[in-house]
């Protein structure tokens, strides 16, 4: 056991994993990038125990081929085009390794002091990179998820002056969140945790751009404070899940304003493309914001799980998680940054240093070039869509397309609806794609998402290939 667990030992296997990865991604194109396994077909491989005794490591990563892998979805895959990608890239790689290597716990400013330091100073960078006020400060959260309800909470005590936190909600008047129709389900989610309740989510509809209607969420708060209702938060998207759509900033933030209620902005995905100048501008409004989200981890080359939170008053987020018992008092206190102070989680993971390396490894230029080609290849596949009679390009924002098939003698939605269901099902079960859908007015649309790190031209022509042949197959007038 000693010899299996030894410095030598793992430097053997290590350099054979650092291989096999290194070939893994050369050779990612030849999986098929759904997995195509059945229910239960991983699980009834693996033994109904652990095993007593420790087994060696060329027979775990022998199984890890042999089982695990024809059970995973390849998110790295350039031919990867459903829901918003993970994005990978191997200095992001190299820092998620050391990191693991450090196995770091930095909770607080004592635990990892460079932990510390080094989120606080990449979250400076992050802010100024997407051109977001000077008056933000920064966390590295797990999900948006997170970063959505972390919002909601200290938006609630702010308003309350933590009574919530100290005495509950119960007697207090209901609480009203806002949001869109089409906004993340992490809000509905983060309502129900924070013991709202579901029926105290507002869903705004939209207008004909998938965004909030703003005339509409001003009539629902002035109903709500008639009613003796609390409004509390809205949660603006800035490129919606379903079709990249974006709310008007601008409008909400003076709603906002005038009725003394957090906003919270949820851009998740398209927030990193905000280090493109082009698109800043629907960044208008952001000096009336309290909070702001988005990913590196979705579309700014960093492995999964990271998400940048910036918020403008961080003495009410540190209010609302501050918890000091006597094992974590320290003499730094007061100082630095607690991070653990700043979110839900008392354990914190060393995500900085990936940030730190993706941003060094590929400098801004390289993120914003990487970026342009996504959007420049999106482009391109939107314009050969509209060339076809029998397809519908129905949605084309940044690096998004939405579409659907429509043979001339096929007029009504549901059979329509149908068709491309069925489109949609063959392409991933073929192995060469992987796409998802969403709903529009009812109507069933295609997907494409056109974002992961290593994805070029030739995956995308040859992607519209096999999507207009497939579908011809399904169904020629």
């Amino acid at each position: 056991m000693e010899k299996m667990h030894s410095a030598e030992e793992f430097r053997k296997h290590a350099h054979r994993m650092v291989d096999w990865i290194a070939d893994f991604y050369q050779e990612i194109e030849k999986y098929p990038v759904k997995s195509q396994v059945q229910p239960g077909e991983i699980y009834n491989q693996l033994p109904p125990s652990a095993p007593e005794q420790g087994e060696p490591m060329e027979q775990i990563f022998a199984d890890f081929q042999k089982i695990i892998l024809p059970g995973v979805t390849h998110w790295q895959s350039p031919n990867f085009y459903a829901y918003f990608p993970a994005n990978a890239s191997f200095p992001s790689m190299l820092g998620e390794m050391l990191m693991s290597a450090l196995g770091a716990q930095c909770m607080i400013w004592e635990t990892s002091p460079a932990a510390a330091e080094l989120e606080e100073k990449v979250m400076l960078w992050l802010r100024d990179i997407l051109g977001l006020p000077k008056a933000f400060s920064g966390v590295i959260q797990d999900t948006a998820s997170t970063a959505t309800l972390c919002a909601m909470l200290t938006a609630r005590e702010k308003k309350t002056t933590s009574e919530s936190n100290e005495k509950g909600i119960q007697h207090l008047k209901k609480m009203r969140v806002y949001c869109s129709a089409e906004t993340h389900s992490s809000v509905e989610k983060g309502v129900k945790i924070m013991g709202l309740g579901r029926e105290n989510l507002v869903k705004i509809p939209v207008d004909e751009a998938q965004r909030m209607r703003t005339d509409l969420l001003k009539l629902a708060i002035e109903k709500d404070l008639k009613d003796d209702y609390q409004p509390l938060c809205v949660v603006a998207a800035l490129g919606t899940t379903g079709t990249l759509a974006f709310d008007d900033l601008d409008e909400i933030a003076v709603i906002c304003k005038a009725f003394d209620i957090w906003l919270h902005v949820d851009a998740a995905y398209a927030g990193s493309a905000f280090i493109l100048p082009e698109y800043q501008h629907y960044l208008q409004g952001i000096e009336g914001v309290d909070s702001f989200v988005f990913n590196p981890h979705k579309w700014l080359m960093t492995h999964f799980d990271c998400s940048a939170y910036f918020v403008r008053d961080p003495e009410a987020l540190v209010n609302t998680f501050s918890i000091l018992p006597e094992y974590l008092k320290t003499s730094s206190r007061g100082k630095v940054n607690d991070y653990r102070d700043w979110g839900i989680p008392l354990g914190r993971r060393f995500r900085a240093l990936k940030v730190w390396f993706v941003l060094r490894s590929f400098g801004i230029n390289g993120l914003q070039e990487t970026i342009k080609q996504h959007i420049s290849l999106t482009e391109e596949l939107g314009a050969l869509i509209r060339q076809q009679s029998d397809f519908v390009l129905k949605v084309q924002r940044m690096n998004l397309l939405a579409f659907y098939y429509q043979p001339q003698d096929i007029l009504g939605q549901k059979q329509l609806n149908d068709i491309n269901q069925q489109l949609m099902e063959q392409l991933n079960a073929s192995g060469k794609l992987y796409l998802t859908h969403t709903k529009v007015d009812g109507r069933f649309l295609i997907r494409m998402v056109i974002g992961q790190s290593s994805v070029a031209r030739n995956h995308v022509m040859e992607s519209w290939k096999i999507i207009q042949d497939t579908a011809r197959k399904i169904h020629t007038p």
